[in-house]
Protein backbone atom coordinates (compact mmCIF):
# COMPACT_ATOMS: atom_id res chain seq x y z
CA UNK A 1 0.00 0.00 0.00
CA UNK A 2 0.99 3.29 -0.84
CA UNK A 3 0.13 6.17 1.54
CA UNK A 4 0.56 9.84 0.73
CA UNK A 5 -0.02 13.10 1.95
CA UNK A 6 -1.11 15.52 -0.66
CA UNK A 7 -3.26 18.64 -0.99
CA UNK A 8 -6.24 18.68 -3.43
CA UNK A 9 -9.13 21.81 -3.43
CA UNK A 10 -7.28 23.94 -0.68
CA UNK A 11 -7.03 21.26 1.94
CA UNK A 12 -4.11 18.76 2.89
CA UNK A 13 -5.32 15.27 3.72
CA UNK A 14 -3.56 11.50 3.25
CA UNK A 15 -4.18 9.28 0.91
CA UNK A 16 -3.88 5.82 -0.50
CA UNK A 17 -2.46 5.77 -3.98
CA UNK A 18 -3.59 3.67 -6.38
CA UNK A 19 -1.99 3.45 -9.93
CA UNK A 20 -2.47 6.63 -11.28
CA UNK A 21 -5.30 7.68 -8.27
CA UNK A 22 -5.50 8.64 -4.82
CA UNK A 23 -8.58 8.11 -2.30
CA UNK A 24 -9.05 10.65 0.39
CA UNK A 25 -8.69 8.63 3.22
CA UNK A 26 -10.51 11.32 5.30
CA UNK A 27 -14.00 11.04 2.98
CA UNK A 28 -13.04 7.20 3.12
CA UNK A 29 -12.69 6.20 6.77
CA UNK A 30 -13.37 9.41 8.46
CA UNK A 31 -12.96 7.23 11.97
CA UNK A 32 -9.11 7.14 11.20
CA UNK A 33 -6.36 9.39 12.53
CA UNK A 34 -6.25 12.47 9.82
CA UNK A 35 -2.31 12.32 9.42
CA UNK A 36 -0.03 9.63 8.49
CA UNK A 37 2.09 9.44 12.11
CA UNK A 38 -1.18 8.83 13.87
CA UNK A 39 -2.53 6.23 11.25
CA UNK A 40 0.91 4.65 11.70
CA UNK A 41 0.65 4.79 15.83
CA UNK A 42 -3.15 3.21 15.90
CA UNK A 43 -1.51 0.00 14.69
CA UNK A 44 -1.95 -2.14 12.03
CA UNK A 45 -5.45 -2.62 12.80
CA UNK A 46 -6.11 0.73 11.09
CA UNK A 47 -3.71 -0.12 8.51
CA UNK A 48 -6.24 -2.43 7.51
CA UNK A 49 -8.99 -0.32 7.78
CA UNK A 50 -6.91 2.26 5.46
CA UNK A 51 -6.64 -0.68 2.98
CA UNK A 52 -10.18 -2.04 2.93
CA UNK A 53 -11.74 1.33 2.74
CA UNK A 54 -9.51 2.45 -0.60
CA UNK A 55 -10.79 -0.61 -2.47
CA UNK A 56 -14.12 0.51 -2.15
CA UNK A 57 -14.02 4.73 -2.35
CA UNK A 58 -13.83 7.03 -4.69
CA UNK A 59 -10.90 8.08 -6.40
CA UNK A 60 -8.96 11.21 -7.02
CA UNK A 61 -6.43 11.81 -10.34
CA UNK A 62 -2.81 11.88 -9.27
CA UNK A 63 -2.96 15.07 -11.85
CA UNK A 64 -5.70 16.75 -9.74
CA UNK A 65 -3.48 17.27 -6.18
CA UNK A 66 -0.33 18.26 -4.96
CA UNK A 67 1.96 15.43 -3.20
CA UNK A 68 3.53 16.80 -0.16
CA UNK A 69 5.88 15.47 2.41
CA UNK A 70 4.56 12.39 3.51
CA UNK A 71 5.37 13.02 7.05
CA UNK A 72 5.44 16.83 7.53
CA UNK A 73 7.42 17.05 11.13
CA UNK A 74 8.96 13.54 12.21
CA UNK A 75 9.33 13.03 15.51
CA UNK A 76 12.84 12.02 14.55
CA UNK A 77 14.97 12.27 11.98
CA UNK A 78 18.22 9.95 11.54
CA UNK A 79 21.30 9.73 9.06
CA UNK A 80 23.85 7.47 8.41
CA UNK A 81 27.05 8.40 6.96
CA UNK A 82 29.63 6.33 4.93
CA UNK A 83 27.44 3.28 4.19
CA UNK A 84 28.01 2.40 1.11
CA UNK A 85 31.87 1.14 0.34
CA UNK A 86 32.05 2.66 -3.16
CA UNK A 87 31.10 6.28 -1.27
CA UNK A 88 33.82 5.19 1.38
CA UNK A 89 36.37 5.04 -1.23
CA UNK A 90 35.52 8.18 -3.16
CA UNK A 91 35.59 10.21 0.46
CA UNK A 92 39.19 8.83 1.02
CA UNK A 93 37.49 7.60 4.56
CA UNK A 94 38.39 4.28 6.20
CA UNK A 95 35.27 1.92 6.31
CA UNK A 96 33.45 2.69 9.81
CA UNK A 97 33.51 -0.08 12.14
CA UNK A 98 30.59 1.47 13.77
CA UNK A 99 27.39 3.23 12.02
CA UNK A 100 27.92 6.78 11.57
CA UNK A 101 24.81 8.27 12.66
CA UNK A 102 23.96 11.92 12.69
CA UNK A 103 20.52 14.19 12.80
CA UNK A 104 19.05 16.45 9.97
CA UNK A 105 16.55 18.60 12.00
CA UNK A 106 12.76 18.06 10.80
CA UNK A 107 12.50 21.38 9.62
CA UNK A 108 14.16 20.74 6.51
CA UNK A 109 11.81 18.40 5.17
CA UNK A 110 9.86 19.19 2.29
CA UNK A 111 8.02 17.31 -0.15
CA UNK A 112 8.30 15.33 -3.05
CA UNK A 113 8.71 18.12 -5.81
CA UNK A 114 9.40 21.38 -3.61
CA UNK A 115 12.10 23.30 -4.45
CA UNK A 116 15.40 23.10 -2.82
CA UNK A 117 17.25 26.61 -1.93
CA UNK A 118 20.93 27.41 -2.46
CA UNK A 119 21.64 28.66 0.66
CA UNK A 120 22.94 32.64 0.89
CA UNK A 121 26.39 31.34 2.72
CA UNK A 122 27.49 28.75 0.25
CA UNK A 123 27.38 27.19 -2.97
CA UNK A 124 28.98 24.16 -2.14
CA UNK A 125 25.43 22.11 -2.50
CA UNK A 126 25.18 18.64 -2.96
CA UNK A 127 22.63 15.49 -3.33
CA UNK A 128 22.72 12.67 -1.66
CA UNK A 129 19.97 9.62 -2.76
CA UNK A 130 18.83 7.48 -0.16
CA UNK A 131 16.34 4.90 0.56
CA UNK A 132 14.39 5.68 3.45
CA UNK A 133 12.63 3.76 6.11
CA UNK A 134 10.06 4.82 8.61
CA UNK A 135 9.16 3.47 11.89
CA UNK A 136 5.68 2.48 12.42
CA UNK A 137 5.38 0.92 16.55
CA UNK A 138 6.99 2.42 19.49
CA UNK A 139 9.96 0.69 20.21
CA UNK A 140 13.14 0.13 22.48
CA UNK A 141 15.66 -2.72 22.71
CA UNK A 142 14.80 -4.12 18.84
CA UNK A 143 17.20 -7.05 18.06
CA UNK A 144 18.19 -7.07 14.64
CA UNK A 145 15.89 -10.55 14.20
CA UNK A 146 12.92 -8.27 14.96
CA UNK A 147 13.04 -5.45 12.98
CA UNK A 148 11.51 -5.94 10.09
CA UNK A 149 8.39 -5.87 12.83
CA UNK A 150 8.77 -2.22 13.93
CA UNK A 151 9.54 -0.66 10.50
CA UNK A 152 5.91 0.56 8.42
CA UNK A 153 7.00 1.21 5.34
CA UNK A 154 9.79 3.21 2.96
CA UNK A 155 10.44 6.25 1.07
CA UNK A 156 12.62 7.90 -1.02
CA UNK A 157 14.82 10.63 0.73
CA UNK A 158 17.87 13.56 -0.28
CA UNK A 159 19.71 13.85 1.75
CA UNK A 160 20.79 17.63 0.38
CA UNK A 161 24.38 18.31 1.87
CA UNK A 162 25.88 22.12 2.45
CA UNK A 163 29.80 20.41 2.65
CA UNK A 164 31.39 23.29 3.90
CA UNK A 165 28.99 24.01 6.93
CA UNK A 166 28.91 20.72 7.03
CA UNK A 167 32.58 20.21 8.24
CA UNK A 168 32.17 23.27 10.02
CA UNK A 169 31.29 20.51 13.21
CA UNK A 170 31.83 17.51 13.59
CA UNK A 171 28.29 16.33 14.06
CA UNK A 172 27.27 17.03 10.77
CA UNK A 173 23.86 18.60 11.82
CA UNK A 174 24.52 22.29 10.69
CA UNK A 175 25.46 21.19 6.84
CA UNK A 176 22.15 18.53 6.40
CA UNK A 177 19.71 20.74 7.68
CA UNK A 178 18.88 24.02 6.06
CA UNK A 179 15.43 24.45 5.54
CA UNK A 180 14.04 22.48 2.37
CA UNK A 181 17.25 20.18 2.56
CA UNK A 182 15.36 17.33 3.23
CA UNK A 183 13.44 16.23 0.73
CA UNK A 184 11.23 12.51 0.95
CA UNK A 185 8.17 11.10 -0.49
CA UNK A 186 6.71 10.34 -3.26
CA UNK A 187 4.70 8.15 -0.58
CA UNK A 188 5.51 5.67 2.02
CA UNK A 189 5.01 2.26 0.51
CA UNK A 190 4.32 -0.16 3.30
CA UNK A 191 7.12 -3.10 4.07
CA UNK A 192 5.27 -5.69 3.25
CA UNK A 193 4.79 -4.28 -1.03
CA UNK A 194 8.83 -3.72 -0.50
CA UNK A 195 9.81 -7.29 0.69
CA UNK A 196 13.36 -7.08 0.79
CA UNK A 197 14.53 -3.32 1.25
CA UNK A 198 18.09 -4.64 0.46
CA UNK A 199 18.00 -5.65 -3.17
CA UNK A 200 16.44 -2.03 -4.64
CA UNK A 201 17.85 -0.10 -7.71
CA UNK A 202 18.61 3.62 -6.39
CA UNK A 203 19.62 6.09 -9.30
CA UNK A 204 19.95 9.97 -9.07
CA UNK A 205 20.47 11.86 -11.90
CA UNK A 206 20.79 16.02 -12.52
CA UNK A 207 19.35 17.31 -15.90
CA UNK A 208 19.07 14.04 -16.69
CA UNK A 209 22.68 12.71 -16.59
CA UNK A 210 23.16 9.76 -14.15
CA UNK A 211 25.03 10.99 -11.13
CA UNK A 212 24.23 7.46 -8.32
CA UNK A 213 23.88 4.47 -9.22
CA UNK A 214 23.97 1.49 -7.18
CA UNK A 215 21.98 -1.05 -5.18
CA UNK A 216 21.04 -1.30 -1.74
CA UNK A 217 22.19 -4.67 -1.46
CA UNK A 218 26.07 -2.72 -0.79
CA UNK A 219 24.99 -1.27 2.32
CA UNK A 220 27.52 -1.55 4.88
CA UNK A 221 25.20 -1.53 8.20
CA UNK A 222 21.95 -2.33 6.97
CA UNK A 223 18.00 -1.37 7.96
CA UNK A 224 17.74 -4.27 10.50
CA UNK A 225 21.16 -3.69 12.36
CA UNK A 226 20.81 -0.19 12.10
CA UNK A 227 17.44 -0.46 14.30
CA UNK A 228 19.06 -2.55 16.08
CA UNK A 229 22.08 0.07 17.05
CA UNK A 230 19.37 2.82 17.69
CA UNK A 231 17.01 1.56 19.51
CA UNK A 232 19.59 0.53 22.14
CA UNK A 233 19.96 4.02 22.99
CA UNK A 234 16.60 5.79 22.76
CA UNK A 235 13.22 5.24 22.12
CA UNK A 236 11.90 5.12 18.20
CA UNK A 237 8.84 6.87 17.70
CA UNK A 238 6.37 6.07 15.25
CA UNK A 239 6.84 8.39 12.15
CA UNK A 240 10.55 8.89 12.64
CA UNK A 241 12.53 8.42 9.60
CA UNK A 242 15.72 6.62 9.46
CA UNK A 243 17.31 7.83 6.15
CA UNK A 244 20.17 4.88 4.78
CA UNK A 245 23.22 6.83 3.49
CA UNK A 246 24.49 7.42 -0.21
CA UNK A 247 26.31 5.34 -2.85
CA UNK A 248 29.38 7.00 -4.41
CA UNK A 249 28.81 9.60 -7.29
CA UNK A 250 28.40 12.86 -4.63
CA UNK A 251 29.29 16.28 -6.76
CA UNK A 252 31.87 17.06 -3.54
CA UNK A 253 33.99 13.95 -4.41
CA UNK A 254 34.02 14.88 -8.19
CA UNK A 255 37.14 16.80 -9.80
CA UNK A 256 36.88 19.65 -9.36
CA UNK A 257 33.37 19.07 -7.93
CA UNK A 258 30.34 19.42 -9.41
CA UNK A 259 28.04 20.80 -6.87
CA UNK A 260 24.48 21.89 -7.97
CA UNK A 261 23.53 24.90 -9.81
CA UNK A 262 20.39 27.07 -9.43
CA UNK A 263 18.03 25.91 -12.10
CA UNK A 264 19.30 22.32 -11.75
CA UNK A 265 16.88 19.67 -11.30
CA UNK A 266 17.96 16.35 -9.32
CA UNK A 267 15.64 12.97 -10.00
CA UNK A 268 16.00 10.82 -7.31
CA UNK A 269 14.18 7.16 -7.93
CA UNK A 270 14.00 4.03 -6.02
CA UNK A 271 12.75 0.43 -7.16
CA UNK A 272 9.34 -0.38 -6.12
CA UNK A 273 8.85 2.88 -4.47
CA UNK A 274 9.42 5.70 -7.45
CA UNK A 275 10.81 9.21 -7.75
CA UNK A 276 11.24 12.87 -6.26
CA UNK A 277 12.31 15.11 -8.55
CA UNK A 278 13.52 19.05 -7.11
CA UNK A 279 14.38 21.59 -8.62
CA UNK A 280 17.45 24.30 -7.10
CA UNK A 281 16.12 27.59 -6.45
CA UNK A 282 17.76 30.37 -4.95
CA UNK A 283 16.78 30.74 -1.04
CA UNK A 284 14.57 33.27 -0.46
CA UNK A 285 15.53 36.90 0.68
CA UNK A 286 12.71 37.86 3.41
CA UNK A 287 13.53 36.98 6.97
CA UNK A 288 11.40 35.47 9.05
CA UNK A 289 10.89 37.22 12.31
CA UNK A 290 8.53 35.41 15.23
Amino acid sequence: MKLARFTHEGETRIGVVIGGEIVDLAAAAPDLPRDLVGLLAAGDDALVRARRAATRASRIDLEEVKLEAPIARPPEFLAIGLNYADHIAESGMERPKFPLFFNKQSSCVTGPHDPIHMPRVSTALDYEGELGFVIGRRCRHVPRDRAREVIAGYLIVNDVSVRDWQFKAQTMTLGKSFDTHGPIGPWLVTADEIGDPHALELTTRVNGEIRQHSNTKNLVFDCFAMVETLSTVFTLEPGTIISTGTPGGVAAAMKPPRYLQIGDVVRIEIEKIGAIENRVIAEPDATTLI
